[in-house]
């Protein structure tokens, strides 16, 4: 089934490109099926890149699923036009009176500020208060992880000695659980931060269960225990070559960064992606098992 967004997205024609079923709104709106509405809050600079990659996970399901891009009124970002933003996203107010199966909220390059420092912090807390009762599952991702759990549950982050950075072996904790079914005993996850959850706070929280941790990354995938909240750690999202302009761009800058570890092949000339079959399933089994089998068939009742 192909996921519904507009045929002017930059992302349609990329995906399109790969064989990935696409379809117009007015070619959706003559179906006679009921489509998973997805809300994404997309707070990384790189708008594009963040929405081809995103939408190219949510596509390997066979749901059919229509998308909301959504941008925050309180930050305005630099990094792409504002004719892009007018043109395919909607602000929070558009959409407060509307109720979704599922939301994702990004990743933010904003860590090493105190979560109250942020400009759009307010703004994103009435959106996670909203999610609360118009959304049926919430997938959070790296600070989008951290700021959640520490809105919800009071877990507070702190900076690492140096940034994790690369690709991370992980294992499941609880390999039973929905979110991780057909999943290996050992997957791999890109990270890319300066900091990390206070590991002991979040198993204190009873409302809490960790899913997945590694040996050098810690805490990986934790959800609530009512299955209303998932939270990555990481970027399963991220493209063959986010990491390379990651550290491209650091170096550039003079910034001290190492290359990304367990990236490159071992003539260091080319990247091994290891992580693209665990990234399809987390986001498969999200909308199956989180999304598409729990919410209500009238999504307004």
């Amino acid at each position: 089934m192909p996921i519904v967004i507009p045929k002017a997205l930059p992302a349609y024609k990329i995906l399109s490109e790969e064989n990935i079923f696409v379809m117009g709104s007015v070619r959706a709106e003559t179906q006679d099926i009921r489509p998973i509405e997805l809300a994404i809050v997309n707070l990384m600079p790189t708008k594009i890149e963040t929405e081809t990659q995103l939408l190219r996970l949510i596509s390997n399901s066979p749901l059919q699923v229509k998308v909301t891009l959504i941008k925050t009124d309180s930050y305005t970002p630099t990094h792409v036009s504002g004719e892009h933003l007018s043109r395919f996203y909607k602000n929070f107010d558009e959409v407060r009176e509307r109720r979704f199966d599922g939301l994702i909220i990004t990743g933010a390059p904003v860590e090493t500020l105190e979560f109250e420092e942020v400009k759009y912090w307010k703004e994103l807390t009435e959106i996670m208060d909203w999610a609360e009762k118009a959304v049926t599952s919430t997938l959070f991702i790296c600070w989008g992880a951290q700021a959640g759990l520490y809105y919800h549950y009071g877990i507070k982050k702190h900076l690492l000695p140096k940034k994790l950075f690369g690709i991370y072996k992980n294992s499941a904790v609880n390999p039973y659980d929905p979110l991780l079914k057909g999943m290996d005993d050992v997957f791999n996850i890109p990270m890319s931060r300066h900091t990390e959850i206070d590991q002991a706070a979040a198993q204190a929280v009873p409302e809490l269960e960790i899913l997945a941790r590694g040996k050098e990354c810690g805490i990986s995938i934790l959800k609530s225990r009512d299955d209303k909240k998932i939270f990555l750690t990481g970027h399963s999202e991220y493209d063959r070559d986010t990491l390379y302009k990651e550290y491209t761009r650091d170096l550039d800058k003079g910034e001290p960064i190492e290359p990304p570890v367990n990236y490159f092949t071992e003539r260091g000339d080319a990247v091994n992606v290891s992580w693209k079959s665990a990234a399809n399933l987390i986001f498969y089994n999200w909308l199956n098992y989180y999304v598409y089998q729990v919410t209500p068939y009238d999504i307004e009742s």
